[in-house]
């Protein structure tokens, strides 16, 4: 985390430097930045992904519904940098819209989930 916040913090200091001269640069600084950071996470990320699947695979839970789980926290992470990136580039309207988009693909992705909830309570009810 130390190197992590270091390279933030330098990254700030160049490019409130930059910003006065030549804003496209200070920003193009902080998105290539912005985006390294995101792929050193991406070791990480996909010793998670392998520490839940080996989880579920010991809990017998169906491989398939934790997939698209990890594929909705995918989309939500990707959509809400997309947003960010987009923010700092200074155009609110389009980050809004992009995380509308991050939102509905994250709500079809979830239908089949849900639908197996809901049936699933349907033949708990007595009655069914």
């Amino acid at each position: 985390m130390i190197q992590v916040t270091a390279v933030v913090l330098v990254t700030v200091f160049l490019a409130l430097l930059l910003q006065e001269q030549q804003p496209i640069f200070a920003f193009l600084l902080v998105m290539f930045v912005g985006s390294g950071l995101f792929l050193f996470l991406a070791d990480r990320i996909a010793d998670i992904i392998l520490m839940i699947k080996k989880l579920a695979a010991r809990a017998e839970v169906e491989i398939v519904y934790v997939e698209t789980i990890l594929k909705i926290i995918g989309v939500s992470y990707i959509a809400e940098f997309a947003a960010q990136i987009t923010k700092d580039a200074g155009q609110e309207a389009l980050a809004a819209k992009m995380e509308l988009a991050g939102k509905v693909i994250i709500l079809s992705m979830a239908v089949p989930i849900l639908t197996l909830l809901i049936e699933t309570i349907l033949t708990m009810l007595p009655g069914k």
